[in-house]
Protein backbone atom coordinates (compact mmCIF):
# COMPACT_ATOMS: atom_id res chain seq x y z
CA UNK A 1 0.00 0.00 0.00
CA UNK A 2 1.45 3.50 -0.68
CA UNK A 3 2.23 6.08 1.78
CA UNK A 4 3.25 10.10 1.51
CA UNK A 5 6.08 11.41 3.37
CA UNK A 6 6.86 14.85 3.89
CA UNK A 7 10.14 17.13 4.57
CA UNK A 8 10.80 20.85 4.72
CA UNK A 9 13.57 23.44 4.63
CA UNK A 10 13.73 26.86 5.23
CA UNK A 11 16.08 29.21 3.21
CA UNK A 12 19.56 31.31 4.71
CA UNK A 13 17.05 34.19 4.97
CA UNK A 14 14.64 32.29 7.54
CA UNK A 15 15.52 34.27 10.87
CA UNK A 16 16.51 30.90 12.60
CA UNK A 17 18.84 30.31 9.75
CA UNK A 18 20.36 33.79 10.23
CA UNK A 19 20.99 32.85 13.53
CA UNK A 20 23.02 29.68 12.87
CA UNK A 21 24.88 31.02 10.52
CA UNK A 22 25.65 33.78 12.45
CA UNK A 23 26.78 31.26 15.12
CA UNK A 24 28.81 29.30 13.32
CA UNK A 25 30.74 32.51 11.55
CA UNK A 26 31.86 33.00 15.01
CA UNK A 27 32.91 29.68 15.34
CA UNK A 28 34.93 29.80 12.64
CA UNK A 29 36.48 33.60 13.32
CA UNK A 30 37.70 31.97 16.77
CA UNK A 31 38.97 28.63 15.02
CA UNK A 32 41.03 30.90 12.43
CA UNK A 33 43.01 32.22 15.87
CA UNK A 34 42.93 29.47 17.85
CA UNK A 35 41.88 25.79 16.64
CA UNK A 36 41.82 24.61 20.04
CA UNK A 37 38.77 27.31 21.09
CA UNK A 38 36.29 26.27 23.12
CA UNK A 39 32.78 27.92 21.66
CA UNK A 40 28.78 27.78 22.35
CA UNK A 41 27.42 30.56 20.78
CA UNK A 42 23.59 31.04 20.69
CA UNK A 43 22.10 33.81 18.66
CA UNK A 44 18.90 35.75 18.56
CA UNK A 45 17.73 37.97 16.20
CA UNK A 46 14.51 40.18 15.87
CA UNK A 47 13.86 43.95 14.21
CA UNK A 48 17.23 45.33 14.37
CA UNK A 49 18.97 43.35 16.34
CA UNK A 50 21.20 40.91 17.05
CA UNK A 51 21.86 39.61 20.11
CA UNK A 52 25.02 37.00 20.21
CA UNK A 53 25.84 35.47 23.83
CA UNK A 54 27.24 32.09 24.70
CA UNK A 55 30.17 30.27 26.74
CA UNK A 56 34.14 30.93 24.39
CA UNK A 57 37.56 30.32 25.95
CA UNK A 58 40.20 31.18 22.93
CA UNK A 59 42.94 32.93 22.43
CA UNK A 60 41.34 34.63 19.75
CA UNK A 61 39.42 36.47 22.46
CA UNK A 62 39.80 40.12 22.01
CA UNK A 63 40.86 39.43 18.54
CA UNK A 64 37.90 38.60 16.91
CA UNK A 65 35.31 41.80 16.12
CA UNK A 66 31.89 40.59 17.01
CA UNK A 67 30.22 43.17 14.72
CA UNK A 68 32.05 42.48 11.86
CA UNK A 69 31.34 38.94 11.70
CA UNK A 70 27.67 39.64 12.73
CA UNK A 71 27.29 42.44 9.74
CA UNK A 72 29.42 40.30 6.97
CA UNK A 73 26.87 37.39 7.72
CA UNK A 74 23.71 39.31 7.27
CA UNK A 75 25.37 40.90 4.40
CA UNK A 76 26.29 38.61 2.59
CA UNK A 77 22.32 36.39 3.26
CA UNK A 78 20.50 40.07 1.11
CA UNK A 79 19.51 41.74 3.79
CA UNK A 80 21.08 45.22 2.90
CA UNK A 81 17.68 47.29 2.72
CA UNK A 82 16.36 49.33 5.21
CA UNK A 83 12.79 48.18 4.00
CA UNK A 84 13.30 45.29 5.10
CA UNK A 85 13.64 46.74 8.93
CA UNK A 86 16.40 43.87 9.40
CA UNK A 87 19.97 45.11 7.58
CA UNK A 88 23.67 44.48 8.09
CA UNK A 89 24.44 48.49 8.28
CA UNK A 90 21.66 49.55 10.57
CA UNK A 91 21.06 46.77 13.12
CA UNK A 92 22.13 47.09 16.81
CA UNK A 93 24.54 44.34 17.83
CA UNK A 94 24.72 42.99 21.23
CA UNK A 95 27.52 40.98 22.61
CA UNK A 96 27.11 39.16 25.76
CA UNK A 97 30.23 36.20 25.12
CA UNK A 98 31.76 35.08 28.08
CA UNK A 99 34.10 32.51 29.12
CA UNK A 100 33.62 28.61 29.41
CA UNK A 101 32.77 26.61 32.35
CA UNK A 102 36.21 25.27 33.87
CA UNK A 103 33.97 22.23 35.38
CA UNK A 104 33.09 21.46 31.68
CA UNK A 105 36.52 22.74 30.15
CA UNK A 106 38.36 19.94 32.20
CA UNK A 107 36.41 17.05 30.80
CA UNK A 108 37.11 17.78 27.14
CA UNK A 109 40.73 18.90 27.14
CA UNK A 110 43.22 16.02 27.89
CA UNK A 111 45.08 15.66 30.81
CA UNK A 112 42.40 18.19 32.43
CA UNK A 113 40.18 16.59 34.41
CA UNK A 114 39.64 12.70 35.88
CA UNK A 115 40.44 10.93 32.82
CA UNK A 116 43.81 11.04 30.58
CA UNK A 117 41.70 11.53 27.55
CA UNK A 118 39.34 13.82 26.08
CA UNK A 119 35.66 13.18 27.09
CA UNK A 120 32.63 14.16 25.57
CA UNK A 121 31.58 17.86 25.96
CA UNK A 122 28.16 16.49 27.49
CA UNK A 123 25.71 13.43 27.63
CA UNK A 124 23.51 12.44 25.31
CA UNK A 125 23.03 10.53 22.13
CA UNK A 126 23.34 11.32 17.68
CA UNK A 127 21.91 9.54 15.29
CA UNK A 128 23.58 9.38 11.45
CA UNK A 129 21.46 8.14 8.76
CA UNK A 130 21.56 7.56 5.23
CA UNK A 131 19.31 5.58 2.56
CA UNK A 132 19.72 5.09 -1.47
CA UNK A 133 17.18 7.33 -2.42
CA UNK A 134 19.68 9.92 -4.23
CA UNK A 135 23.11 9.94 -4.95
CA UNK A 136 24.03 11.53 -2.48
CA UNK A 137 22.22 8.53 0.24
CA UNK A 138 19.72 11.15 1.58
CA UNK A 139 16.14 11.24 1.92
CA UNK A 140 14.49 12.68 -1.39
CA UNK A 141 11.97 14.56 0.40
CA UNK A 142 14.54 16.72 2.26
CA UNK A 143 16.87 17.31 -1.04
CA UNK A 144 13.90 18.65 -3.17
CA UNK A 145 13.09 21.10 -0.39
CA UNK A 146 17.00 21.92 0.00
CA UNK A 147 16.85 22.37 -3.88
CA UNK A 148 13.70 24.19 -4.49
CA UNK A 149 15.29 27.35 -1.49
CA UNK A 150 19.09 27.20 -3.04
CA UNK A 151 17.25 27.94 -6.57
CA UNK A 152 15.08 30.62 -5.15
CA UNK A 153 18.60 32.03 -3.77
CA UNK A 154 20.12 31.62 -6.40
CA UNK A 155 17.60 33.58 -8.66
CA UNK A 156 17.71 36.21 -5.86
CA UNK A 157 21.59 36.84 -6.36
CA UNK A 158 21.20 36.67 -10.38
CA UNK A 159 18.53 39.38 -10.52
CA UNK A 160 17.54 38.96 -13.80
CA UNK A 161 13.78 37.14 -13.04
CA UNK A 162 11.94 37.35 -10.25
CA UNK A 163 13.22 40.89 -9.00
CA UNK A 164 10.83 40.72 -6.61
CA UNK A 165 12.40 38.33 -4.40
CA UNK A 166 13.33 38.76 -0.57
CA UNK A 167 15.86 36.55 1.31
CA UNK A 168 13.68 34.61 3.59
CA UNK A 169 11.51 31.41 2.40
CA UNK A 170 10.47 28.14 3.43
CA UNK A 171 9.79 25.09 0.95
CA UNK A 172 7.93 21.32 1.72
CA UNK A 173 7.98 18.45 -0.63
CA UNK A 174 5.56 15.41 0.18
CA UNK A 175 6.33 12.36 -1.91
CA UNK A 176 4.30 9.32 -2.59
CA UNK A 177 6.32 6.08 -1.93
CA UNK A 178 5.43 2.06 -3.22
CA UNK A 179 4.52 -0.52 -0.48
CA UNK A 180 8.65 -1.32 -1.41
CA UNK A 181 9.45 1.74 0.23
CA UNK A 182 10.50 2.91 -3.44
CA UNK A 183 9.84 6.54 -4.27
CA UNK A 184 6.92 6.71 -6.94
CA UNK A 185 5.87 10.40 -7.54
CA UNK A 186 5.68 13.83 -6.07
CA UNK A 187 2.20 14.20 -4.26
CA UNK A 188 2.38 18.16 -3.26
CA UNK A 189 5.19 21.20 -3.13
CA UNK A 190 4.38 24.05 -0.77
CA UNK A 191 6.78 27.57 -1.61
CA UNK A 192 6.41 30.45 1.01
CA UNK A 193 8.80 33.18 -0.34
CA UNK A 194 9.26 36.66 1.22
CA UNK A 195 8.75 39.55 -1.86
CA UNK A 196 8.62 43.31 -2.02
CA UNK A 197 5.02 44.86 -2.30
CA UNK A 198 5.18 44.85 -6.43
CA UNK A 199 1.89 45.91 -7.67
CA UNK A 200 0.06 48.95 -6.31
CA UNK A 201 -3.37 48.65 -5.21
CA UNK A 202 -5.54 51.52 -7.51
CA UNK A 203 -6.64 52.84 -4.25
CA UNK A 204 -7.47 52.34 -0.72
CA UNK A 205 -10.07 50.36 -0.47
CA UNK A 206 -10.07 46.82 0.77
CA UNK A 207 -11.01 45.61 -2.77
CA UNK A 208 -8.34 46.93 -4.37
CA UNK A 209 -5.96 46.35 -2.01
CA UNK A 210 -6.82 42.69 -2.41
CA UNK A 211 -7.04 42.72 -5.83
CA UNK A 212 -3.21 43.67 -6.01
CA UNK A 213 -2.13 40.97 -3.67
CA UNK A 214 -3.93 38.54 -5.66
CA UNK A 215 -2.22 39.81 -8.78
CA UNK A 216 0.97 39.41 -7.13
CA UNK A 217 0.42 35.92 -5.66
CA UNK A 218 -0.70 34.89 -9.35
CA UNK A 219 2.69 36.25 -10.95
CA UNK A 220 4.91 34.69 -7.89
CA UNK A 221 3.18 31.03 -8.04
CA UNK A 222 3.86 30.94 -11.70
CA UNK A 223 7.02 31.99 -12.07
CA UNK A 224 7.84 29.41 -8.71
CA UNK A 225 5.90 26.83 -11.62
CA UNK A 226 7.55 27.73 -14.71
CA UNK A 227 10.70 28.93 -13.68
CA UNK A 228 12.19 27.56 -10.39
CA UNK A 229 10.81 23.88 -10.84
CA UNK A 230 11.57 24.00 -14.16
CA UNK A 231 15.45 24.92 -13.68
CA UNK A 232 15.42 22.02 -11.01
CA UNK A 233 13.82 19.97 -13.60
CA UNK A 234 17.08 20.36 -15.99
CA UNK A 235 19.40 19.91 -12.92
CA UNK A 236 18.06 16.62 -11.66
CA UNK A 237 18.97 12.79 -12.45
CA UNK A 238 17.02 11.01 -14.45
CA UNK A 239 15.00 8.87 -11.63
CA UNK A 240 13.81 12.84 -10.19
CA UNK A 241 12.26 13.69 -13.26
CA UNK A 242 10.39 10.59 -13.94
CA UNK A 243 8.62 11.33 -10.45
CA UNK A 244 7.64 14.83 -12.20
CA UNK A 245 5.88 12.97 -14.50
CA UNK A 246 3.97 14.29 -17.88
CA UNK A 247 1.87 17.16 -17.45
CA UNK A 248 3.05 17.63 -13.85
CA UNK A 249 2.32 21.20 -13.92
CA UNK A 250 -1.30 20.39 -13.45
CA UNK A 251 -1.22 16.90 -11.47
CA UNK A 252 1.60 17.92 -8.49
CA UNK A 253 -0.65 20.03 -6.30
CA UNK A 254 1.57 23.02 -5.97
CA UNK A 255 0.52 25.93 -2.83
CA UNK A 256 2.48 28.99 -3.10
CA UNK A 257 2.14 31.26 -0.67
CA UNK A 258 -1.09 29.92 0.62
CA UNK A 259 -1.71 32.26 3.28
CA UNK A 260 -1.56 35.41 0.42
CA UNK A 261 1.32 38.14 0.49
CA UNK A 262 4.52 37.48 1.87
CA UNK A 263 6.05 41.02 2.18
CA UNK A 264 7.14 41.10 6.49
CA UNK A 265 9.85 38.53 6.74
CA UNK A 266 13.03 37.61 8.07
CA UNK A 267 14.10 38.55 11.19
CA UNK A 268 11.69 41.74 11.34
CA UNK A 269 8.42 39.02 11.07
CA UNK A 270 9.85 36.24 13.29
CA UNK A 271 12.50 36.29 15.73
CA UNK A 272 15.46 33.95 15.01
CA UNK A 273 17.35 31.24 17.44
CA UNK A 274 20.88 29.36 17.12
CA UNK A 275 19.65 25.67 16.98
CA UNK A 276 15.59 25.90 15.98
CA UNK A 277 15.65 23.94 12.67
CA UNK A 278 17.51 20.70 13.48
CA UNK A 279 15.54 18.36 11.51
CA UNK A 280 16.32 20.69 8.35
CA UNK A 281 19.70 20.45 9.46
CA UNK A 282 19.43 16.45 9.34
CA UNK A 283 17.45 14.21 7.31
CA UNK A 284 13.81 15.95 7.40
CA UNK A 285 12.16 13.53 9.64
CA UNK A 286 13.72 10.33 8.50
CA UNK A 287 15.12 8.17 11.11
CA UNK A 288 15.71 9.84 14.75
CA UNK A 289 17.23 12.79 16.06
CA UNK A 290 18.90 12.92 19.80
CA UNK A 291 17.81 16.30 19.95
CA UNK A 292 20.91 18.51 20.46
CA UNK A 293 21.72 21.33 17.77
CA UNK A 294 25.06 21.79 15.72
CA UNK A 295 25.17 25.25 14.73
CA UNK A 296 27.65 27.64 17.38
CA UNK A 297 29.44 24.60 18.87
CA UNK A 298 32.95 23.35 18.47
CA UNK A 299 33.89 19.65 17.94
CA UNK A 300 34.16 18.99 21.47
CA UNK A 301 30.39 19.03 21.73
CA UNK A 302 29.68 15.92 20.64
CA UNK A 303 26.27 16.96 19.58
CA UNK A 304 27.58 17.97 16.70
CA UNK A 305 31.17 15.94 16.07
CA UNK A 306 29.62 12.46 17.04
CA UNK A 307 26.21 13.10 14.95
CA UNK A 308 29.36 13.36 11.84
CA UNK A 309 30.47 10.26 12.35
CA UNK A 310 27.50 8.67 12.48
CA UNK A 311 26.15 10.35 9.23
CA UNK A 312 29.48 9.02 7.84
CA UNK A 313 29.31 5.14 9.29
CA UNK A 314 25.31 4.96 7.81
CA UNK A 315 26.57 6.15 4.45
CA UNK A 316 29.59 3.90 4.45
CA UNK A 317 27.12 1.26 5.14
CA UNK A 318 24.77 1.73 3.05
CA UNK A 319 27.40 2.49 -0.16
CA UNK A 320 28.72 -1.23 0.84
CA UNK A 321 25.84 -2.52 -0.56
CA UNK A 322 25.56 -4.14 3.49
CA UNK A 323 21.78 -2.72 3.66
CA UNK A 324 19.73 -0.30 1.49
CA UNK A 325 18.90 2.32 4.46
CA UNK A 326 20.90 2.12 7.89
CA UNK A 327 20.35 4.60 11.37
CA UNK A 328 23.36 4.47 13.60
CA UNK A 329 22.98 5.65 16.83
CA UNK A 330 26.09 6.90 19.63
CA UNK A 331 25.49 7.74 23.07
CA UNK A 332 28.01 9.28 25.60
CA UNK A 333 28.42 9.88 28.98
CA UNK A 334 30.22 13.81 29.57
CA UNK A 335 33.80 13.37 30.58
CA UNK A 336 34.16 10.24 29.17
CA UNK A 337 35.91 9.28 25.83
CA UNK A 338 34.78 6.05 25.00
CA UNK A 339 30.56 6.25 24.11
CA UNK A 340 28.25 3.84 26.03
CA UNK A 341 27.02 2.50 23.60
CA UNK A 342 26.67 2.18 19.58
CA UNK A 343 23.57 0.77 17.66
CA UNK A 344 22.83 0.40 14.34
CA UNK A 345 19.06 -0.48 12.59
CA UNK A 346 19.18 -1.58 9.41
CA UNK A 347 15.17 -1.68 9.50
CA UNK A 348 15.44 -5.39 8.05
CA UNK A 349 17.00 -4.18 4.81
CA UNK A 350 20.17 -6.01 5.14
CA UNK A 351 20.40 -9.29 2.42
CA UNK A 352 24.23 -10.59 3.97
CA UNK A 353 23.88 -14.08 5.78
CA UNK A 354 26.05 -15.19 8.67
CA UNK A 355 26.54 -18.64 9.70
CA UNK A 356 23.42 -19.99 7.77
CA UNK A 357 21.43 -17.11 9.11
CA UNK A 358 20.73 -13.11 7.94
CA UNK A 359 22.70 -11.27 9.61
CA UNK A 360 21.16 -9.63 12.47
CA UNK A 361 21.23 -5.89 13.67
CA UNK A 362 23.51 -6.69 17.00
CA UNK A 363 25.68 -8.27 14.88
CA UNK A 364 26.22 -5.74 12.74
CA UNK A 365 26.56 -2.94 15.66
CA UNK A 366 28.98 -5.19 17.26
CA UNK A 367 31.11 -5.47 13.67
CA UNK A 368 31.09 -2.00 13.22
CA UNK A 369 31.73 -0.39 16.79
CA UNK A 370 34.90 -2.41 16.20
CA UNK A 371 35.89 -1.00 13.27
CA UNK A 372 35.00 3.07 13.67
CA UNK A 373 37.03 4.67 16.65
CA UNK A 374 34.25 6.80 17.84
CA UNK A 375 35.98 8.61 20.95
CA UNK A 376 35.78 12.46 20.66
CA UNK A 377 39.18 13.21 19.59
CA UNK A 378 39.35 10.80 17.36
CA UNK A 379 36.49 11.63 15.14
CA UNK A 380 38.16 15.26 15.20
CA UNK A 381 41.16 14.10 13.88
CA UNK A 382 39.33 12.37 11.45
CA UNK A 383 37.53 14.79 9.84
CA UNK A 384 39.51 17.94 10.80
CA UNK A 385 37.20 19.40 12.84
CA UNK A 386 39.02 21.80 14.65
CA UNK A 387 39.52 23.87 11.07
CA UNK A 388 37.19 27.23 10.33
CA UNK A 389 34.57 24.86 8.07
CA UNK A 390 31.75 25.44 9.52
CA UNK A 391 29.82 28.42 8.11
CA UNK A 392 28.94 26.53 5.11
CA UNK A 393 27.19 23.69 7.20
CA UNK A 394 24.78 26.73 8.58
CA UNK A 395 22.03 26.47 5.86
CA UNK A 396 21.03 23.96 3.25
CA UNK A 397 21.44 20.83 5.56
CA UNK A 398 24.73 19.49 7.07
CA UNK A 399 24.60 16.27 5.31
CA UNK A 400 24.54 14.95 1.56
CA UNK A 401 27.01 17.59 0.96
CA UNK A 402 30.05 18.19 -1.60
CA UNK A 403 33.29 17.49 -0.09
CA UNK A 404 35.59 19.85 -0.73
CA UNK A 405 39.25 21.34 -0.10
CA UNK A 406 39.68 24.83 -0.01
CA UNK A 407 42.35 27.59 1.34
CA UNK A 408 41.36 29.36 4.62
CA UNK A 409 43.20 32.52 5.65
CA UNK A 410 44.09 31.53 9.80
CA UNK A 411 46.02 34.19 12.48
CA UNK A 412 48.24 31.27 13.84
CA UNK A 413 51.44 29.28 12.60
CA UNK A 414 51.84 25.56 13.28
CA UNK A 415 51.03 22.33 11.05
CA UNK A 416 50.24 22.16 7.73
CA UNK A 417 50.01 26.12 7.68
CA UNK A 418 51.36 28.62 4.74
CA UNK A 419 52.99 31.50 5.60
CA UNK A 420 52.75 34.04 2.61
CA UNK A 421 53.90 37.65 1.69
CA UNK A 422 50.67 39.61 0.62
CA UNK A 423 50.70 43.06 -0.46
CA UNK A 424 54.09 43.79 2.02
CA UNK A 425 52.13 41.57 4.73
CA UNK A 426 52.68 38.65 5.94
CA UNK A 427 49.98 36.07 6.08
CA UNK A 428 49.03 32.53 7.04
CA UNK A 429 46.98 30.30 4.93
CA UNK A 430 45.72 26.49 5.26
CA UNK A 431 44.37 24.23 2.83
CA UNK A 432 41.09 22.71 4.70
CA UNK A 433 38.42 19.63 3.84
CA UNK A 434 35.16 20.75 4.32
CA UNK A 435 32.77 17.97 5.02
CA UNK A 436 34.74 15.15 5.18
CA UNK A 437 32.14 13.24 7.12
CA UNK A 438 30.60 12.56 3.95
CA UNK A 439 33.61 10.80 1.97
CA UNK A 440 33.26 7.07 1.05
CA UNK A 441 36.37 5.74 2.84
CA UNK A 442 35.43 2.84 4.62
CA UNK A 443 33.62 1.25 1.84
CA UNK A 444 36.21 -1.60 1.14
CA UNK A 445 36.54 -1.95 5.00
CA UNK A 446 33.07 -2.91 5.63
CA UNK A 447 33.05 -4.90 2.28
CA UNK A 448 35.79 -7.23 3.81
CA UNK A 449 34.46 -7.28 7.60
CA UNK A 450 31.37 -8.32 6.50
CA UNK A 451 32.60 -10.69 3.07
CA UNK A 452 30.21 -8.77 0.81
CA UNK A 453 30.66 -8.62 -3.01
CA UNK A 454 33.29 -6.13 -4.21
CA UNK A 455 31.09 -2.87 -5.28
CA UNK A 456 31.41 -2.07 -9.00
CA UNK A 457 28.40 0.08 -8.80
CA UNK A 458 26.60 1.96 -6.02
CA UNK A 459 23.19 0.60 -4.57
CA UNK A 460 22.29 3.87 -6.17
CA UNK A 461 22.57 2.93 -9.39
CA UNK A 462 21.67 -0.95 -9.09
CA UNK A 463 17.79 0.78 -8.13
CA UNK A 464 17.13 3.46 -10.75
Amino acid sequence: MSYLFTSESVSEGHPDKVSDQVSDAMLDAYLSHDPNSKVACETFCTTGLVLVGGEITSKGKGKVDVEEVVRGVVRKIGYTKASYRFDADSCAILNTIHGQSPDILQGVEDGKGLHKEQGAGDQGMMFGYANIETENYMPLPLMLSHAILRELADIRREGKVMTYLRPDSKSQVTIEYNDRGRPESIHTIVVSTQHDDFITPDNDSPEAVENADRAMLEIIRNDVRDIVLRRILKKSPYHVRRLFGRGWQERIKLHVNPTGKFVIGGPHGDVGLTGRKIIVDTYGGYGAHGGGAFSGKDSSKVDRSAAYAARHIAKNIVASGLCTQALVQVAYAIGLAQPVSINVNTFRTCKQWRDGKKMSDSQISETIAGMFDMRPAAIVERFGLKNPIFSDTAAYGHFGREVEKREVEVFYEGKDVTKRVVDGETRYFKTVETFGWERLDRVNDIVKAFNLEEVKETPYQKVY
